[in-house]
Parts: C-alpha cells; structure tokens; sequence
C-alpha cells in the first residue's frame, strides 16, 4: 500500500515535469513563435521575451511554496495538493486563450500550483513511508517528472512533426495536455488518506491510527502498527518539548528552525537545492533547442528530436536512480559520482563551444559535434542518477516533524530562485559570456563534489525520528563522523524510544 500512496500522489510531479519540458521546446515551434511576437526581429528583444515566458513560472512557484506551507501546517498535505491542482488548471485556461498578457497571468498560476504542490508531495510522501524504502518511494516523485518531461519534449515534436503552423492548434495542443496531469491528481487524491505523521502531530490519534493502517494495509490491532504509531507519537511529543509549546506561531517556527540541531539542516538542504540548479539541469530542460542548436544541430525537427532523446536518457538514469541507487547504494555516493560525470560533460561542453565558436556560428558537424550531443547526454546519466531526485529526497527527510513543512517551504524557494536566476539569464548569458556559460555550469558543480563531501552524510535506512543522530546539535557536520554517530547509537535509541511509549500506554491504561 505504501507503493499505492505514492502511484495516487505523484501526478502532481507530472504537472511539475510536464511544464519543465513543453514550454521551451514549445517557444521554438513556429505557430507559437508567429502567435506571440517571438519571430520578431531584434534578438535582445527575443531574448526578454523569451526569458519572461519562462521564468514567470518559476516567480509563481517561489511564492506557491510560501503559500503551500500555510495551507499544510494548517489543513494537512492532501488538501494544499488539491488546492495547488486547482489554481493550476485555471492557469492552464489562461495560456490556451493566445493573448500575451494571459500568458503571463496563467504561468503564474501554473507556478503557485506547482510550487505548492512540489514542495508539500516529497513531504507526504516521506511521512507515508517505512524508513527502508523511503528513498525509493520519494524517489517515484522524481521518476513521473522524468515521464512527464520526455512527454514534454516528445508531444512538440509529433506537433511539429505533424500539424500546420499556420494556425494556432499547433502550439495549443503542447498547452492543454497541461490539464491531464491536474485531472489525474485530483482524480487519484482524492480517495487517499491524510499523512499519519501529520495527523499525530496535531494529536489526532484515531485519524492517525486509520490513516496508517490504510497505508500499510494492516488492520488497526496490529502490533506494526501500534508500534509505529507509538514512535511516530514519541517523536511528536519530543518535538513539542524542545521546543516548548503546542501550536507555534510561524514566528516561532522560524526561530526553531535557526536552533542548533536543525540550523544545519536548513543550511545543508538549502545549498543542495542551490546546487540542483547551478549545474546547470534547467538550463538545458528549459532552452535545450537552443543548447543542441550552438553545437551544430540546426532545424526545429532536428532540435526537438534530439532534446526528445535528452529526455529519454534521463529519464532511464532516473529509473536506475529509484530501483539500484538510492536505498541500496545511497545517497551520499549517488551525488559525488554524479558531480565527477556531470562536471566532465560541462567541461568538455566549453571547451567544445570555445575552440569550434559554436555558439557565434554554424559548426561542422565533425566527431567534436558528436561528442558534444553525447557529453549533453552523459550529463543526463550522471545528472539523472545524483542531483535530480536526491536534494528533494534529502530536504523531505532530515527535518524535524515540528518544522518538516516551513523547512521544506523554505528550501523549495530557493530551489525556485535558482531556477529562475538560471533560465531567465541563459539567454543573455549565451549572448553575453558564450563558452563561460558551460564553463560557470562545470564550476559549480565542482563546488558542488565538494560541499557533498564534505558536510551531506549518508541517510540510507534511518528513520524520520532519527535524523538527530546524524544532525543533532553535539553532532560533528563533518559527513563521515555525523553518520557514525548514528550507527553507534540507532540500537540505544531504538530500545529507548519503545520502552518510552509502552510505559505512555500503561499509564493512559492505568488511568
């Protein structure tokens, strides 16, 4: 049943995948380049106008996880979820009307839904999950935003392919499939449970202890559950008395998530998701025509045939991610291999883009072209397998129940910042800096090896209420020693922790 949760709840990452796909391709086609001024001459002009279509998603989304946070402390994470779907199909309405002003307006639409879907889906999905297969599960997020982004990239291709651009229905097809994945997650949400921890966190134990025993598809009675539910309880309990009180203010949740302890772990999840972007993912899923178009393949045919490939690999290396990688290789080795991988691709990218001058003129298409397509899609592999699922995965995981949603709305905005940083200026940026462009992408994922390295421990296995073993405020942040304190004292805490709620039970019984 956990496998169940998650296949009902991951249509809100399709909303998320899809978008990050069809929009960039969808810029190049001609029906929507002629609808919305785009072939118009003036490349700096093009060039803004470019970059707003794209990024005002990404303005909606920073302040749809703001807005998401609000709604799930205060009403759970089944229906901010639904909400985000809703404003997303009135956005979706907006963009199919071909007005320019619209446009905008429903890209921000579609953003706040996204954001405030995206940031709350890894958080229930998390919640829902046994700790042993936790990154799998929070992992399927990231495989239907893979599915959805080759849908993306391939539903303009058979458009293109297939439909006359001298009306509009071309471009309006790539725009409305946006309304399937928003049907199907209210369809699919809309018949599962609320997350238990959720539940247990604002004490209410009967919704608590039925939501579980759906999820785990064990009656009520069972010992499993009593005794997850038990911990989950524990855990609740010892969140409220470090921090004081009951309900908190989101003031004080602020200043809970800046106490040692949980400081790190914002920190840590924070850069992770700053990282995600400036290696350079949504450069080449948002402008891959233009990417594949400065390494010598020139056509829209051709351009969205191999972006449509870009996605396929990446979607397998996110496949191999979810079933080999994450739960029993890790997470920690996952990202500094695919920092070596997709570092390299960078490198050669720029190098490639200096000495051809592929990026101010048509190169030949010669063996240093090829390598280029196959080092964008080496990128993938390494990209696919390490930094595309993991900080999403990591952020869900680490915080504590008390902050997990504020947390996570906060490292989800900066994951939105980066972004639009990175795909409202890579279009200047191309113009501007040329070969730099690469090159800025390979450093920061150089830098991004090494802050890994350095202070993101492995978090294969441990349970939610356990993150402080690894995090705790007497915990060194040197990656290695913090995952060593865990293991020598997960068995203590463990006993601890059991023998704690037996003995709450008792006396409720007694009484």
């Amino acid at each position: 049943m956990p496998y169940q949760t998650t296949a009902n709840a991951i249509e809100a990452s399709a909303m998320y995948g899809y978008d990050s796909a069809f929009i960039g391709t969808t810029l190049t086609l001609p029906s929507f380049e002629r609808a919305f001024g785009l072939n118009k001459p003036g490349g700096e002009s093009v060039d803004n106008l470019s970059s707003n279509i794209v990024s005002t998603f990404q303005g909606g989304a920073f302040f749809g996880s703001l807005f998401g946070f609000f709604l799930a402390e205060r009403f759970g994470r089944k229906p901010t979820m639904l909400v985000a779907g809703f404003l997303f199909s009135i956005g979706v309405a907006l963009q199919m009307v071909g007005h320019i002003g619209l446009l905008y307006g429903g890209r921000v639409l579609t953003g706040l839904g996204v954001g405030g879907s995206a940031m709350i889906l890894p958080i229930y999905i998390a919640e829902c999950a046994p700790a042993t297969i936790r990154g799998r599960l929070v992992g399927i997020f990231e495989v239907m935003l893979q599915i959805a982004l080759v849908f993306g990239f391939w539903v303009n291709y058979g458009v293109n392919k297939n439909i006359s651009p001298l009306g509009d229905t071309q471009w309006r097809i790539p725009v409305g499939v946006q309304f399937i994945p928003a049907g199907m997650l209210f369809l699919c949400l809309s018949f599962m449970p609320e997350s238990p921890r959720w539940l247990a966190s604002k004490s209410k134990r009967v919704s608590a202890l039925r939501s579980l025993s759906w999820i785990r598809n064990l009656p009520e009675t069972h010992e499993y559950i009593q005794r997850e539910l038990t911990v989950m309880e524990a855990g609740s309990q010892q969140d409220i008395e470090e921090s004081g009180e009951g309900w908190r203010h989101w003031v004080q949740l602020l200043r809970e998530l800046n106490q040692k302890g949980v400081r790190n772990r914002m920190i840590i999840s924070i850069m992770m998701m700053m990282f995600q972007n400036f290696t350079g993912i949504n450069a080449i899923n948002y402008y891959s025509p233009t990417i594949f178009k400065s390494i010598g393949f020139t056509g829209t045919s051709v351009q969205l045939l191999a972006t449509g490939v870009y996605g396929l690999v990446k979607m397998g290396s996110t496949f191999v991610f979810v079933a080999v990688i994450v739960d029993h290789i890790g997470r920690r080795p996952a990202l500094l291999v695919g920092s070596i991988g997709a570092g390299f691709a960078m490198f050669y990218l720029a190098i490639y883009s200096k000495v051809s001058n592929s990026l101010n003129k048509e190169p030949p298409r010669d063996a240093g072209a090829n390598c280029a397509v196959a080092m964008v899609y080496i990128y993938a592999i390494f990209y696919g397998f390490s930094w595309n699922g993991i900080p999403w995965l990591f952020t869900a995981e680490v915080l504590p129940t008390r902050v997990r949603t504020m947390g996570m709305a906060i490292s989800v905005c900066m994951q939105w910042l980066g972004q639009f940083i990175v795909v409202y200026s890579l279009p200047h940026m191309i113009t501007g800096i040329g070969y730099g462009t690469f090159l800025f992408f390979a450093c920061c994922t150089v830098l991004a090896f090494v802050f890994a390295y350095l202070f993101v421990p492995e978090t294969k296995g441990v349970s939610l209420e356990d993150m402080h073993l690894i995090f705790g405020s007497d915990v060194s942040p040197i990656a290695t020693k913090a995952r060593k304190n865990y293991d020598t004292h997960r068995e203590d805490r463990l006993e601890s922790v059991i023998r704690r709620g037996k003995e709450d039970v008792e006396q409720v019984e007694t009484a």
